[in-house]
């Protein structure tokens, strides 16, 4: 088989490259910013000045950097796009208006696929990183509309994520915000027992899902289910077996 390399790129399979936030705060296994989360290889770009305040202020004056560096994304060879917070919903359009490849910016946009398994009157419950920010600009913006019942749940009041994902003091209780993110989840299927599918909006909740799962005994998605999904649409793989 014979190869050509493409002009300006000179490193090769990363499929899938992430846009990041300018955060302080460590990224632990399971979590998007950490490569060791994945079975193969991803490709990491920080959006430099596009903090975790100014997306919760649906800033969109962060837009050029964000489009500059999915370009750089794609010229570094990656596949398809994604980032590391929900929110980023709010530039989904214009990114995969503008970009070569398939953009998936946000977890969000996994609501109406969720909802499409479930009854008609039964809902799926998001926990988000800040219910405060949470609207309908960025539902519309992944196409969840009115008519997809949901349920929202945040995490702006739990000390410890808190200071982990929304202050960044650069520490992180794993055990504590596991504690914390069960106790959200639980109070919102209790609240709304209709609730029977969860999905964990923030990219630094993948750690918690299994907790999360055996706490409510229901399927639960995250960043990393659909991370992995669209890998498996990129790269796919011959079977092998037997019969």
């Amino acid at each position: 088989m014979i190869y050509e390399a493409r002009p300006g790129q000179v490193s090769y399979g990363e499929a899938i490259g992430v846009l990041l936030l300018d955060t302080f705060a460590p990224f632990i296994p399971g979590d998007v910013g950490n490569a060791s989360t994945y079975s193969f290889p991803v490709r990491y770009k920080v959006v430099k000045g596009f903090t975790a305040e100014r997306i919760f202020n649906h800033d969109l004056t962060v837009l050029d950097s964000l489009m500059e560096a999915g370009r750089e994304l794609v010229n570094e060879g990656v596949k398809a796009v994604t980032g590391d917070c929900g929110y980023m919903a709010l530039y989904q359009q214009q990114l995969a208006n503008e970009l070569e490849v398939p953009v998936f910016l946000s977890s969000l946009l996994q609501v109406p696929f969720i909802s499409r398994m479930l009854k008609r009157d039964e809902k799926v419950g998001i926990i988000v990183a800040n219910s405060g920010s949470f609207n309908s600009t960025l539902l519309n913006a992944v196409g969840v509309t009115e008519d997809i019942p949901i349920s929202i749940k945040g995490l702006e009041d739990k000390k410890n994520f808190h200071q982990a994902a929304i202050i960044e003091t650069g520490t992180l209780d794993a055990e504590k915000i596991e504690q914390e993110v069960v106790s959200a989840s639980r109070e919102l299927t209790a609240q709304d027992p209709k609730v029977k599918a969860i999905l964990l909006e923030c990219s630094m909740l993948p750690p918690y899902g299994a907790a999360v799962q055996k706490a409510v005994n229901l399927p639960v998605f995250d960043y990393v289910t659909m991370i992995n999904y669209v890998y498996t649409a990129l790269i796919k793989r011959p079977f092998t077996g037997f019969m």
